[in-house]
Order: C-alpha cells, then structure tokens, then sequence
C-alpha cells in the first residue's frame, strides 16, 4: 500500500551534541511528531522519526505486524545516533510505551521525554482483545483526539484487533521492567485525554526509578499534544531538559 501523504519518516542530521529519537503513537504516523522534530532541528539537534511497521499505509497492514517488529524498528533508529554524544528518546502514547522499553534495554540513554503515555487501559473488553481479534479485524479509531480546531492527525480511522491485542502484550513488558528505567525522565500529560487514562502517568511515575523526574500537566490539549495548543510548551520544554541532561553529563561546572 502507499504511504498516506504526510506519513513519511524524517531525518535532520544536526550537530553531534545531541540525538533525538521520536517515536509516534499506535495507528499514528510520523506526520505527529513532525513539527516537534522542526522545532529539534532549529535548535541544531540530530533527529531520527522512523514510520513504524504497519503505520502510515492502511489499517490492514498494522494487523500484520506486532509489538515486537515496532520496537525493532525504533531500536534500529537508535542505532543510528550512536555518534551522538548524548542520545534521547521522545514518545507520545504508544510511543511513549516503546520510549520506555528502549530506556530499559539502553540504560546508557542520556533521558526521556513521555507525551501522553499509554501502558494500560481501562477501556471495557479490552482484556477480550486476543480472542475478540481472532473474529473482528478492526474497530473504530481513536485517531484525532486533539483539541485545537482545524487541526488533523493522519492516522488510521480503524483500529487493527491484532494489532491492539500485541500493544497489551507491550504494555505487560514494560510494566514489569518500569524499575529499570533509572534515566532521567521529562513526563507531560494532558489534563483531558479521550485516549489514554490518567492512571497510565501514575503507573509510570510510581514505577520508574530515575533519580531525575518532572512531570508536566497540559491544560489545553487533548491526546495528541503535539499538534495541540500546548505544542510549543511541549516542544520548549523538552529542548531545555535535553540542553540540561546534556550540560550535566558532558560539560564542566560553570
């Protein structure tokens, strides 16, 4: 199938100071992370935004794929910035759920930053997902959920069953390891989401062990706060954590 217009991976190869790898939400595409890496790439930081396996095409293509080939494709993304001298990883929703995997198997990461993390969900029938999906391809979708008018996310209208029953099988994985996440962690949530629960952003911030850790409240926007009214608070702050983490790390007391 062809890529959705405006479904493309991007690439801006910046200073070796700093590399950022972006990671988009499940049925989403790179289209959503767009701006936020522009914004990076002002700044004069290395980006990576890969179109994960199954996104970006059609819905039928997401139910071929698992949770496991995502995480390989942003694994080999991270693989990339490995000139870089310090290296993050930024994730919204599902991507937030790989973002912490990948802190967990890369404990080198210099830090994170999380937009909206999905690693549970309360929503009814979801613990019915791997046998409802074996005679239901897809649902309606839960792309779109922002709150600024005129705005559209490209993403799927249809929620693949397959696919959705292996993001629980993620989201089991990274909850049992969320203790071996020690890097520091930037954690913005919107007050109003339609798509993740609030409990996700309590289950990680109560799970994790990162000695440094700030969580930010997003009182505009809804689940999609990279294209929300909040965007350039979201994309402001996490250029002054990585500009922070990375004085730390690599740079002599002033």
């Amino acid at each position: 199938m062809p890529v959705l217009p405006g479904a493309e991976p991007f690439v801006h190869e910046g200073s070796e100071d700093i590399g950022v790898l972006l990671c988009h939400g499940f049925t989403g595409t790179p289209q959503s992370m767009r701006a936020w890496g522009e914004h990076l790439a002002a700044e004069g930081i290395t980006v990576r935004c890969p179109r994960l396996p199954g996104h970006g095409t059609h819905w039928r293509d997401l139910n071929r794929t698992r949770w496991t080939d995502w995480y390989a494709a942003a694994e080999r993304e991270l693989a990339q910035l490995a000139g870089c001298r310090s290296i993050f990883v930024f994730g919204q929703s599902m991507g937030g759920a790989l973002t912490l995997r990948l802190a967990q198997e890369h404990p080198a990461l210099s830090g994170i930053v999380l937009v909206n993390p999905s690693v549970m969900t309360k929503r009814a029938g979801s613990a019915l997902l791997p046998a409802l999906s074996r005679v239901l391809p897809s649902i309606r979708g839960v792309a779109g959920d922002i709150r600024k008018p005129g705005v559209v996310e490209v993403g799927y209208d249809r929620t693949p069953l397959r696919a959705a029953a292996s993001l629980r099988e993620l989201w089991r994985v990274v909850r049992g390891d969320l203790h071996r996440v020690r890097q520091p962690v930037l954690l913005l949530r919107s007050a109003t989401d339609h798509v993740v629960e609030p409990e996700n952003a309590v289950i990680v911030l109560e799970g994790i062990r990162s000695g440094d850790v700030a969580e930010v409240v997003l009182r505009d926007s809804y689940h999609v706060a990279t294209l929300d009214h909040d965007a350039s608070s979201v994309f402001a702050g996490s250029v002054e954590f990585v500009r922070r983490i990375h004085r730390e790390r690599v740079e002599e007391p002033a």
